[in-house]
């Protein structure tokens, strides 16, 4: 294997960086109701963004499986949207400083991949790493929203109890980025947020929030919370007004309550490991297609009037 230190590049001026947090933000693979998008957003729009390293993303990304954008302007190309994959340094609301490693998941090396940022992680003494995204569950969005925390060592998710068992999944940049650290002793942990499966195609910010959230419990950060909340409460009363328009709406919601509540109960009463079905084992319960045409199509044309 080539070293891995040619895949990225270092910027001058960042010596004092040791010993921060950082949040792995890489989007392209599984991202239920936006919701790590949504987080990453929120930071880069809230703090101010210092680079300190830049990932070859000519290496790295599949430029004909996602084509970056360019603009036309009558007879001349007069913009070009390059894919970047860079770390950065951001200080959260109270000058905490931590860093964010953000951009495209890599679509190639990603043995390579994992090694360099292990690299940038031994170079600035990184001591925890944390990434947040969303799962679709077959979950109502009238209820508490729940996580499946996880991570290199069982100390870093001690309270938190399993909602899944054993399960095989495609795999991702990010997933083996946290096995490979677990394999070299780094401390990683990541929270897939249950998003229900009639929203996971729609921005959800109850799960951007809860992220967030999650993300600031396990690293102590004060991270950018008002304006999620202030979208997650307005989202949650178009959500309302679209289940109450359709009694097909409201049957499968009710549905996914009972179902949750048993759960839940059966948590409480029993102590044990409760099992919340994946959006696509849930059962004999209506498909999320049944629910979610309608609402998905309903909170898409919000978002395309600015009403989101």
């Amino acid at each position: 294997m080539r070293e891995p230190a040619e895949l990225y590049e270092l910027h001058p001026g960042f010596d004092d960086v040791a010993g921060l947090a950082m949040l792995v933000c890489l989007d392209g693979f599984v991202d239920a109701g936006h919701a790590g998008r949504q987080l990453a957003s929120a930071l880069f729009d809230r703090f101010t963004a210092e680079e300190i390293a830049t990932f070859d993303a000519d290496r790295l990304v599949d430029y004909r499986s996602r084509r970056p954008t360019m603009t036309f302007v009558e007879n001349a190309w007069t913009d070009y949207s390059e894919p970047k994959i860079a770390l950065y340094r951001m200080h959260d609301e109270e000058g905490a400083p931590f860093l964010v490693l953000h951009g495209p998941e890599p679509d190639r090396e990603w043995e390579l991949f994992a090694a360099a940022v292990g690299a940038l992680i031994d170079h600035f003494q990184v001591t925890l790493s944390v990434s947040a995204h969303g799962i679709p569950m077959a979950v109502p969005h009238t209820r508490p929203v729940t996580v499946t925390p996880h991570s290199t060592r069982p100390e870093l998710v001690a309270g938190h109890t399993p909602w899944i068992g054993r399960v095989e999944v495609p795999g991702s940049a990010v997933s083996l980025l946290e096995y490979r650290l677990g394999q070299a002793g780094h401390d990683f942990v990541g929270y897939a947020v249950h998003v229900p499966s009639y929203l996971a195609q729609s921005e959800y910010p109850r799960a951007a929030l809860a992220a967030a959230e999650h993300v600031s419990g396990a690293t102590g950060l004060d991270l950018p919370t008002s304006a999620l909340e202030d979208v997650a409460g307005a989202t949650d009363v178009d959500i309302a007004e679209q289940v109450a328009a359709s009694e097909e709406v409201q049957r499968v919601v009710a549905n996914l309550e009972r179902q949750y509540d048993d759960i839940m109960s059966s948590r409480v009463d029993n102590g044990e490991r409760p099992t919340l079905p994946l959006a696509d084992d849930e059962g004999g319960l209506p498909t999320a297609d049944e629910l979610g045409a309608e609402l998905e199509r309903f909170l898409a044309e919000r978002e395309g009037d600015g009403n989101g």
